[in-house]
């Protein structure tokens, strides 16, 4: 998953028209992954997805809004960009996080359909498919064949237990009530004694500059770094700490 932010990340920051065109079109590349069943529709799960449009708005945001993050190198991982890019939730983040993974939890299910032979008997069939998959060495998309079973008629993939969860540990939201709020209440001029005058965060949040939103969060994530105190990793230091143990795949 790194890798493929990283690629994107010294794309948008190159001066070359040509890197900067393979940077969006890697991002053009997240049709939903409905082989998991974790869509989102209100029926089935052949879900829309996220597809050109979720590319489009990542590039976007990277290339204006988030530039300054991406340039001081604080911006790294692919699970940071829900606290930052407006539109991206937990539909789109599974999406993109799952087609990103895809080879390896394609490859998990092969190795359970061959050690489990449930798969292959009693009328359940499995067949052979070609996915598009990341690949983290040669830093491109590419074509892989698999052997998945076919419940239905239609591919499935296994995603390992743990992997996943209904909602997003770094959320925008989550990461605004928390770290965000924190530093503007520690901004707060000092009282008599030397005590800090902090306005609670509920009647905060109704200031102007500190109102929810992912606008709000650049904003202050930038102005900390200015003061030397990088947000993000507070954050995640947070989460680390209240959810020691969970897997952090979205």
């Amino acid at each position: 998953m790194d890798t493929f932010l990283h690629e994107i990340l010294r794309c948008v920051t190159s001066r070359k028209t040509a890197r900067l065109k393979r940077g969006e079109e890697l991002l053009q590349s997240f049709p939903e992954p409905w082989e998991t069943r974790f869509g989102m529709s209100a029926k089935g799960f052949h879900g829309k997805g996220g597809g050109l449009g979720t590319g489009t708005l990542i590039w976007n945001a990277l290339a204006t809004d988030l530039m300054a993050l991406v340039q001081v190198g604080v911006l790294k991982h692919l699970e940071e960009l829900p606290m930052f890019v407006e539109g991206v939730d937990r539909d789109i983040t599974s999406d993109v996080t799952t087609r990103i993974m895809f080879g390896p939890l394609a490859r998990f299910t092969e190795s359970v359909v061959a050690t489990y032979p449930e798969f292959s008997a009693g009328g359940h069939q499995v067949k052979k498919v070609i996915r598009q998959v990341w690949d983290p060495a040669a830093l491109e998309w590419r074509e892989e064949e698999f052997t998945l079973p076919m419940p239905e008629g239609d591919p499935l993939v296994l995603v390992p237990k743990g992997w996943a969860r209904r909602t997003l540990l770094m959320s925008a939201t989550r990461f605004h009530l928390k770290t965000v709020l924190d530093y503007a209440q520690n901004k707060q001029p000092v009282g008599p004694g030397e005590k800090r005058l902090k306005t609670p965060k509920d009647r905060l949040m109704k200031q102007t500059g500190f109102h929810p939103g992912r606008d709000t969060n650049i904003r202050l994530t930038i102005e900390a770094l200015n003061e030397n105190q990088n947000l993000i990793e507070d954050f995640k230091e947070f989460v680390r700490s209240k959810f020691d143990g969970t897997v952090m795949m979205p």
